[in-house]
């Protein structure tokens, strides 16, 4: 009798010890990321979610001398068997290439009723939120303000010939830059002035921030680089400013960070979730108060004292689908030329 008791007391402790052990196993959820934005500014919004839902974050960073390609190549390697929930990228025309591929999945978010109609998908399977700026970042030290060069067009300029600094044309912003150059100037305008920027021996470096470092250092008297990588800059004391080209011309070539569900993804109920969080209007403040400085794309999200607006700027007039019709193109016209 006594050992018929122990063995109910037994059973019924490991049935309760398991259901117990199930139901909080159940409750831990987990999101994979894979985020293009610098981990330094992604960072801190990721845990910030993770902390508020007790959602598991798995985030994978990419780096800076192959930004956002590397992702994306592999989120396209992994289309059969994906493992990514969420792609936060840091610009929009290989998000819009995916889409094509096949491997996002459309989702409304509640979050983007009030982001402008430019900035979404017309079938929900990305939306853009908190904008960067393509600038010339200028030594202070080296240049006077009455001679900042003032155009995308003086990286060609004999004036700066081997005096100017690019991140390569293949990888992150740049690439996306030289797609809106395609889609608003036309290929065979674009590919003389790609020729020319190589003719003027420009420095083509590894990254928007080598850029930046090169301007402060006084290697190069100015480049090309986006708004984040000057503000942290000027932020740590680097003698720099931005200037924002073309403001009396066709303007200064805005691009959002995008985020897109990924198609069958392990765990689509976090992800919609992590999405939701980073397309409100508090994420968008916070990126804009960061050192990263962003532009919000809801004309309603406040900026601090300094920061940046887009009623500040004469933005680029781009059709976001047409540059991706042009990436292939572009992509194979910059490896012609700077990458014999």
């Amino acid at each position: 009798m006594h050992y018929k008791k122990s063995g109910t007391f037994l059973y019924v402790f490991l049935s309760v010890f398991l259901c117990f052990f199930s139901s909080a196993h159940a409750k831990q959820q987990e999101v994979v990321v894979y985020t293009a934005l610098d981990q330094i500014f992604s960072e801190p919004i990721l845990q910030e979610f993770e902390k508020r839902t007790n959602i598991k974050v798995k985030p994978v960073y990419d780096i800076e001398a192959v930004k956002t390609t590397g992702l994306v190549n592999r989120l396209i390697a992994e289309k059969s068997n994906p493992r990514c929930d969420v792609f936060w990228n840091n610009e929009i025309v290989r998000t819009i290439a995916l889409k094509r591929k096949g491997i996002l999945t459309p989702y409304q978010s509640p979050s983007a009723a009030d982001i402008p109609a430019s900035f979404k998908d017309k079938e929900n399977y990305w939306t853009g939120f908190a904008a960067r700026a393509r600038v010339l970042v200028v030594n202070t030290n080296l240049v006077k303000p009455e001679d900042y060069p003032t155009s995308v067009e003086d990286l060609a300029n004999t004036q700066w010939q081997g005096k100017a600094a690019m991140a390569n044309p293949l990888f992150g912003t740049t690439s996306t830059h030289v797609a809106a150059l395609f889609a608003t100037l036309g290929p065979e305008q674009t590919t003389r002035f790609l020729k020319q920027i190589l003719a003027n021996t420009t420095h083509i470096v590894d990254g928007n921030s080598v850029v930046r470092d090169m301007t402060a250092s006084g290697e190069v008297p100015f480049g090309i680089t986006d708004t984040d990588d000057v503000n942290v800059g000027i932020i740590s004391g680097m003698p720099i400013t931005a200037v924002f080209p073309d403001q009396a011309g066709k303007g200064t070539l805005l691009i959002p960070n995008t985020v897109s569900l990924v198609a069958n993804s392990p765990n689509p109920e976090a992800g919609r979730k992590l999405i939701d969080f980073l397309l409100s209007k508090e994420v968008e403040a916070k990126l804009a108060a960061s050192e990263s400085a962003q532009i919000p794309v809801r004309k309603d999200v406040k900026t601090p004292e300094g920061g940046l607006a887009q009623a500040d700027i004469v933005a680029m007039e781009v059709d976001f689908e047409k540059m991706t019709d042009y990436l292939d193109e572009s992509t194979k016209t910059v490896q012609q030329i700077f990458m014999k």
